[in-house]
């Protein structure tokens, strides 16, 4: 402490500077630089490749019964602040039924960094299309688009997912690098686990695990907090390639 009162104002100028960056980060400005030349839709981070068919589906006992995730990264893109961007698409079932269909479009830049460009989003119940809640798109009306996951991964790193005030707020922080994970599917090692988390919502909070044996997420647990009084875990029980439209049933 006493050492920086006593150096000259050059170097507390420059730390004056980096505390603004870090209040700037944090804070209420985002504004990412994005130069649609540094993007490709070919993503081959190694803890999230994502070939055009690739499928993943998921399974999940919840409070509300059994929930069932199918992904599958269609052949399709959709420009996003002159991006070009792959279409991740993303189905949940609850005890059989479709509850929410949602395309969500990434990118990835020079460095293997996943850049999350927003989301269309339809929520279902009893069958029927409910609302678009969730939705939003980077570039429209003040979204800014966020990292889904960083090419490299370092303890204590935390960066914005996704930016829409208000709406979506998502947040990442690297927990550790080099964790063995088992699932009913198998074990897996050299995987990275990651904390999300929403300052929108104190109670949303779950661990998720990457793993380069399928170069995805291999389980995601929900943490106990608020309503949810037991943690819940979502595994992944299969992966498939060259899949086409499939349907879960």
């Amino acid at each position: 402490m006493e050492r920086k009162w006593m150096i000259a104002g050059g170097v507390i100028g420059v730390l004056v500077v980096a505390l603004m960056a870090v209040a700037l980060q944090g804070g209420s400005i985002y504004n990412p630089k994005i130069n649609p030349s540094d993007f490709t839709t070919e993503i081959t981070n190694k803890y999230f490749t994502l070939p055009v068919g690739k499928m993943m589906v998921y399974e999940a006992e919840t409070e509300d019964g059994l929930e069932k995730i199918q992904i599958e990264i269609l052949d399709e893109t959709k420009t996003v602040m002159g991006v070009e961007t792959l279409v991740y698409w993303d189905r949940v079932w609850l005890n059989g039924e479709l509850i929410e269909d949602t395309r969500d479009y990434l990118a990835q830049d020079k460095e293997g960094n996943v850049w999350y460009f927003g989301e269309d989003v339809d929520n279902y119940e009893n069958g029927k299309l409910k609302d678009h809640a969730g939705s939003w798109i980077a570039g429209v009306d003040g979204a800014m688009p966020g990292i889904w996951i960083k090419g490299n991964h370092k303890v204590g790193d935390s960066y914005r997912q996704e930016y829409y005030k208000g709406e979506a707020e998502d947040m990442r922080n690297v927990v550790a690098v080099g964790e063995t994970v088992t699932t009913k599917l198998g074990t897996y090692t050299d995987c990275i686990k990651m904390y999300d988390w929403t300052p929108l919502d104190p109670e949303s909070k779950e661990h998720k695990y990457y793993c380069p044996e399928v170069s995805g997420v291999v389980l995601e647990v929900e943490l106990v907090g608020g309503e949810r009084k037991v943690e819940e875990r979502v595994e992944l029980i299969d992966v498939k390639m060259g899949v086409n439209n499939a349907m879960l049933r």
